[in-house]
């Protein structure tokens, strides 16, 4: 299997699912293991995201309130990935920010890839992409000079029990990230890292 980042051979295994990059350090999990289209969408719409909900609003804060110190209204915004509940750009909506839902499921405007941002959000998307590479080069293309792209996802550390991990056992999680991956990212697509902890990630886009 190669991986679908950074097309190196993916030779060693972290268990019968995953795989670990020897390059960019991700784990990848085999592809047979993946669900269809029509399952993944079931699985997503058993989660209960309701924009009211102040839980799930807490849960993105960290997103919300890097945007609402760091950008103007006037800035064009896409929340790539908004899913069933599209909290962050309701959120920045209320605020009066000009900010557009994107999700391939639940949100399937193919319009949003006919401009230009000057910060896109992903909030517990990353992990999901099948082609990371491909989408990762598309939200790159998407991006102004300068822009900013904000991710929320929980970043695989050795002090993680990885089999009982609750991230590494959601069945539509396939592709996770350490902080060497998003550092590969970051040089490879030519950005500066912001911010970097083990659940929220600012990358500037260089040019």
């Amino acid at each position: 299997m190669i991986c679908p980042l950074c097309n190196s051979t993916l030779r060693t295994q972290k268990d019968i699912y995953f795989y670990d990059c020897d390059t960019c350090k991700a784990l990848v999990k085999n592809k047979k293991y993946y669900l269809t289209p029509d399952e993944e969408k079931a699985h997503y719409e058993t989660h209960n995201n309701d924009v009211q909900d102040v839980r799930y609003q807490n849960f993105t804060m960290p997103i919300t309130r890097y945007v609402l110190d760091t950008c103007l209204p006037i800035h064009k915004g896409l929340d790539f990935g908004s899913g069933t509940g599209p909290v962050i750009s309701s959120m920045l909506k209320k605020e009066k920010y000009d900010i557009v839902p994107y999700d391939p499921f639940f949100a399937p405007n193919q319009n949003i890839f006919n401009t230009t941002y000057d910060y896109i959000v992903s909030c517990e998307v990353f992990e999901h992409f099948n082609n990371p590479k491909l989408e990762i080069d598309r939200l790159t293309s998407l991006l102004r000079p300068n822009g900013l792209l904000l991710i929320m996802t929980l970043l695989y550390t050795d002090t993680i029990d990885f089999k009982t991990w609750f991230y590494r056992n959601d069945p539509t999680h396939i592709f996770i990230y350490k902080s060497e991956t998003i550092e590969y990212i970051a040089k490879e697509k030519k950005f500066e890292i912001l911010e970097l902890t083990n659940r929220f990630i600012v990358l500037r886009k260089i040019h």
